[in-house]
């Protein structure tokens, strides 16, 4: 490609909306125009970008035995009505009619048409395992789309689903796909994690994420630096301290705190560490009928120390919570504690509760919790004395770094990341809920088990500018750049000889096979530079007249601090030998 032939226009300052470093870079570099919220022209640099991605996963996917397929983007809502995601999706489910005033969906994702094309398609056990996939778009109305293509409301999706005859063959299908991501990514050149993760609402069983490293990520990411574990914040389990509960060493004292409604502000008065206050956090749930009116409600007390953070997907998951909670509203609030938030405790209560413990609380002595009195907290509480043994004690909080591995194996790490792939099992979620079965080998009807493979292909460019990038501009990996190498003649106009060596090198990279750039515009050295650096085609070959003399032209790859000097008769050779280095 020449760039006089190819469309460049980079911008040297970023639109006043461009929040994160990918949504700069991306709108500088001429990678991407914003159309409206949330969605983006794809510009010639970026499709490339895109293009690249698009391949590698292509090739892995089909390496793996997944089928390609293409399914619509606008679906009839019917499939959406059969499993409930109709109502259930609320407004990030983009709805439209047509014409004749029949209700459709801008999908966000296709497991209602696959499991369809199943059901009609898949009807012998001999046609299992069986997996599809398609590259397509996707929209999500999202409330608030913000930094660019990362969380955007219009983007590009693989996604991949498998069926199998029960959940073991399932389990298969899902190592092969854990297998093949891996390779992807691998291949994309990006640091990454496979992390345990929570399947959310879309349900299932075994779950990863895949999370390229960034320190601007929006995902904590949980590991072991002496062991392979590795998970998101959700899943990563606090473990239970070693040990019995410690003797009461003091007693109870009820301590004036005027103003100190926080656990951080009554330790700092007290002159206690923090991880001797006890937080309180109310939730409540409610019983509904028929009609779906809430005929009784029960009020929680959440106690975590002081110094942790309540992780909502834990305690999701405690039994009489499992069914969905809410925070409970100040007039409950009153109503049991007979205070105002800030100042809540599990000791003198106004009406019953229900009490669960984190596991670091149940095991706290001489603890600081609110006295249910404004202006007032309780010093020295202790279980058993003070007042009764927990309800429940679950795991209730987001681990901390130097917490112990779950594997026994060291510490625990935490970095960002930014997710950008999720295989999960699904079971049999959707095919029992469309009826989608297939004939075993006793001709009797079984439900699939299915398993669902994700990954952001839009978003993919964003998370590898996050990851690399620096003052000048992208530093993309060889795998995705939009263009391997830039062959930049200075003077190319003025000089035979730099326009001879620069055709004839550009002529050589492509019989090579390598995905080489000729600018050919007639910039100056400062802008051609400036925008090859902004863009960040990873290796550049500046040719000038000067140079030439000495018989040398210069190399420099994209994060080298200098140019090295390579003889012509050398630099072909040189480049390949640094490609993918």
């Amino acid at each position: 490609m020449k760039a006089s032939q190819f469309f460049i226009s980079t911008l040297k300052e970023a639109p006043a909306d461009a929040e994160v470093v990918s949504h700069k870079l991306m709108m500088r570099a001429g990678m991407v125009k914003k159309l409206g919220a949330g969605m983006y022209n794809w510009m010639p640099i970026g499709l490339r970008v895109v293009r690249k991605i698009e391949a590698i996963v292509r090739e892995e996917m089909n390496r793996a035995g997944a089928v390609e397929l293409l399914m619509p983007v606008v679906q009839p809502a019917e499939f959406w009505q059969e499993t409930d995601r109709w109502s259930k999706m609320g407004p990030e489910l983009m709805r439209v009619k047509d014409r004749h005033g029949r209700d459709f969906v801008i999908q966000p994702t296709s497991e209602e048409v696959i499991t369809d094309i199943a059901r009609q398609e898949l009807r012998s056990y001999k046609q299992l395992p069986r997996n599809f996939y398609h590259i397509q778009t996707k929209f999500r109305d999202e409330r608030r789309p913000r930094f660019g293509v990362m969380r955007s409301r219009e983007f590009i999706m693989k996604d991949a689903y498998s069926f199998d005859r029960d959940l073991d063959a399932a389990k298969g299908s899902y190592q092969a796909m854990a297998k093949a991501y891996r390779a992807i990514f691998d291949r994309f050149g990006l640091r990454y994690r496979a992390v345990a993760a929570d399947s959310g609402a879309i349900g299932g069983d075994l779950s990863e994420e895949f999370q390229v490293i960034a320190a601007t990520g929006e995902d904590a990411i949980v590991y072991c630096p002496g062991s392979g574990y590795a998970a998101n914040m959700e899943k990563a389990e606090a473990l239970a301290p070693a040990g019995p509960r410690p003797a009461p060493a003091h007693a109870m004292e009820k301590m004036p705190t005027p103003g100190k409604a926080t656990c951080a502000d009554v330790a700092e008065l007290l002159g206690v560490p923090l991880a001797t206050t006890v937080k309180s956090l109310v939730l409540a749930t409610d019983e509904v009928n028929e009609a779906g009116e809430t005929v009784k409600s029960t009020v929680w007390l959440l106690l975590l120390r002081g110094d942790h953070d309540m992780n909502e997907i834990k305690v999701g998951k405690v039994p009489g919570l499992d069914a969905g909670f809410r925070f409970a509203t100040v007039g409950e609030i009153e109503e049991h504690f007979g205070c105002k938030p800030g100042y809540l405790g599990p000791i003198g209560l106004k009406k019953p509760v229900k009490i669960v413990a984190d596991r670091e609380v149940a095991v706290l002595a001489d603890w600081i919790c609110g006295a249910n009195e404004v202006d007032y907290h309780l010093t020295g509480v202790n279980w058993g004395r003070d007042l009764p043994e927990p309800d429940a004690v679950a795991d209730l909080r987001n681990v901390v770094a130097g917490d112990p591995s779950p594997d026994g194996k060291g510490e625990l790490a935490i970095e960002r990341g930014i997710e950008v792939g999720h295989i999960f099992v699904l079971g049999t979620k959707y095919s029992k809920d469309m009826g989608a079965t297939f004939l075993d080998e006793n001709g009797k009807p079984q439900f699939f088990e299915m398993g669902c493979y994700g990954i952001g292909i839009t978003r993919l460019p964003a998370a590898a500018i996050e990851q690399n990038h620096d003052e000048r501009g992208i530093i993309w990996p060889d795998a995705i750049a939009p263009f391997t190498v830039v062959v930049c003649p200075v003077g190319m106009d003025r000089s035979e000889a730099v326009k001879a060596t620069a055709e004839q090198l550009y002529a050589d990279l492509c019989a090579a096979g390598v995905d080489v750039i000729l600018d050919d515009r007639g910039e100056r050295p400062g802008a051609m530079f400036a925008d090859w650096e902004l863009i960040g085609v990873p290796h550049r070959v500046t040719i000038g007249d000067k140079s030439l003399k000495d018989g040398v032209v210069e190399y420099q790859h994209r994060r080298d601090a200098a140019a090295t000097k390579v003889a012509v008769a050398d630099i072909l050779a040189h480049v390949k030998g640094r490609l993918s280095v």
